[in-house]
């Protein structure tokens, strides 16, 4: 199951002026909706999609458009406020939609694109609970993942806007278990920086897992293989150029 909380506010697009929310802002012929949820558009035929959302305005825009996407098996709760962060929003949502908690789960952005993305190893592989996305970067505003020296492909560590390492997260986050995420939510690991401090993400709650035991992997990929649109800059550079616009249109 793909998970797409979308519950949060725009804030950083209102203050800029905007009077849409960024999911439903036009890039390229199409909303920024589409593009982030294209991303799967391999599996629409075959796997089930929850939106989680706030407003019946929200919601109705998403119904149109997953049928519009032509997405076979699309579930979007609604919810009556905002949460702390995006990790409560996924609970919400998955608890609104009575997830089975053996269900497999992965985690996305509404404001980021991974065109032709496909499922990777980890997904199959029953010894691993879960795995990040991430690529070589840098600066202080991502979830940060430290590989363990001691076996290659697994993660150590993870920390939300605290740089311990180079390794940044595409947003894409994948549990094994529905029932691993609500119990890491429910047992969070001490926090490692501010920011986990003020808001419940979902990167930290690998944390938890890995501290009981489990593996979780990482996948590595260029970053040329991932669109930012976050930002109202993001969202500008992205208009930009006709080289993303080509992608976006294949």
């Amino acid at each position: 199951m793909f998970v797409i909380p979308m519950a949060g506010e725009s804030r950083r697009f209102r203050e800029a002026g905007f009077t849409d929310p960024k999911y439903r802002l036009t890039a390229h012929g199409a909303p920024v909706f589409d593009h982030a949820v294209n991303s799967f558009a391999a599996y629409f035929a075959t796997d089930a999609f929850l939106f989680v959302v706030r407003g019946a305005e929200t919601e109705d825009f998403v119904a149109r458009r997953c049928e519009a996407l032509g997405i076979a098996q699309a579930s979007i709760v609604r919810l009556d406020r905002l949460t702390v962060g995006q990790a409560e929003t996924v609970l919400l949502g998955l608890d609104g939609a009575s997830v089975d908690d053996g269900e497999s789960i992965a985690i996305f952005n509404i404001d980021t694109f991974r065109p032709a993305y496909r499922k990777p190893p980890h997904v199959k592989d029953p010894g691993v609970a879960g795995y990040l996305e991430v690529f070589r970067g840098g600066g202080e505003g991502w979830s940060f993942v430290a590989p363990d020296p001691a076996r290659a492909g697994a993660v150590a560590e993870v920390a939300e806007k605290k740089a311990i390492s180079d390794l940044c997260c595409t947003g894409l986050y994948h549990f094994r278990r529905a029932g691993d995420f609500r119990w890491a939510y429910r047992n969070p690991a001490l926090p490692k920086s501010e920011a986990e401090r003020r808001e419940r993400y979902v990167a930290p709650l690998y944390n938890s897992l890995i501290e009981c035991g489990f593996t979780i992997g990482l996948q590595m990929i260029d970053p040329s293989e991932v669109i930012f649109c976050g930002t109202p800059d993001e969202y500008a550079r992205v208009l930009a150029s006709a080289e993303i616009g080509r992608r976006l249109a294949s």
